[in-house]
């Protein structure tokens, strides 16, 4: 396992891409990698696929507001998070330059083996990863979960609700930066989703979660977790009761954003 510059996403993007992918490096390691309904909002238009699809569209929600451009987004969105977490403290934890491009990075890696530090919405947690044991009795420490009791209470404080207006807000711009990434016959909501169900179906294990160490970095000591994507061992990593309550926010999400959802043939 490598340092971790602590996730999922926006709040819950932010803890579905994202709160729990944050929690995956060490300090002391160097760095490794909605469609809804807003005021008449210009939709982007998607070039054709060279195949049919049925693509999960989100609307827009109407605004008073105009959207910023992509690259002059980022006071819009802390303002957004400001009224959103209501909270000085918390929202110190966001990074404040290129956000959306950071959460939609940092969503399409997590099913991925690897997660960039460089591309994390969110500052690292305090202290060092803390492990037990040594050589055959190494295992994540259960004192290591307490790391992320900041990032716990930013999940607790958000309303989901909420945060589905903000994020079916502002979709236009995480479409546009999706497409920029390299996908310009897809849909960033469709990502989001694989993600979230990606997550949402980490293998139960029991702890304290066995390691070792065969150089600088951590690894689990059960090969069959090694393989997991980056997401998935994140969860992992950070204890069982702090994945829970990530997994618990992100089915009530991925249920509200159904709410704002519809198919859309395209030809």
């Amino acid at each position: 396992m490598n340092k971790f510059k602590l996730i999922a996403t926006f709040a819950v993007i932010l803890i579905c891409g994202g709160v729990a992918s944050y929690f995956y490096f060490q300090d002391t390691s160097p760095p490794v990698k909605v469609a809804v309904k807003a005021p008449p909002q210009p939709k982007i238009e998607v070039p054709k696929p060279q195949e049919p699809q049925k693509p999960q569209i989100v609307e827009p929600v109407p605004v008073q507001t105009p959207l910023p451009k992509l690259a002059e987004s980022d006071s819009f969105i802390l303002d957004a998070l400001t009224e959103l977490v209501s909270n000085k403290k918390l929202m110190k934890l966001f990074e404040t330059e290129k956000i959306i491009r950071n959460i939609v990075a940092t969503v399409d890696n997590l099913t991925r083996n690897k997660l960039p530090s460089r591309l994390l919405p969110i500052n690292q947690p305090g202290g060092k990863f803390i492990t037990t044991g040594g050589e055959e009795t190494l295992a994540i420490s259960s004192r290591n979960a307490a790391r992320y009791a900041p990032y716990m209470k930013l999940i607790e404080v958000i309303d989901t609700k909420k945060l589905i207006e903000i994020y079916t807000r502002l979709y236009p711009l995480f479409q546009e930066t999706y497409q920029e990434l390299g996908y310009p016959n897809k849909y960033f909501n469709d990502r989001l989703l694989e993600v979230i169900d990606d997550l949402l179906d980490v293998p139960d294990v029991n702890e304290p979660v066995k390691l070792v160490q065969p150089n600088v970095f951590y690894l689990y000591a059960d090969p069959d977790l090694e393989e997991l994507s980056i997401g998935q061992r994140i969860l992992i990593r950070i204890g069982n009761k702090n994945a829970e309550k990530i997994k618990s926010k992100l089915t009530e999400f991925k249920k509200e954003l159904a709410l704002h959802m519809h198919d859309k043939k395209i030809s």
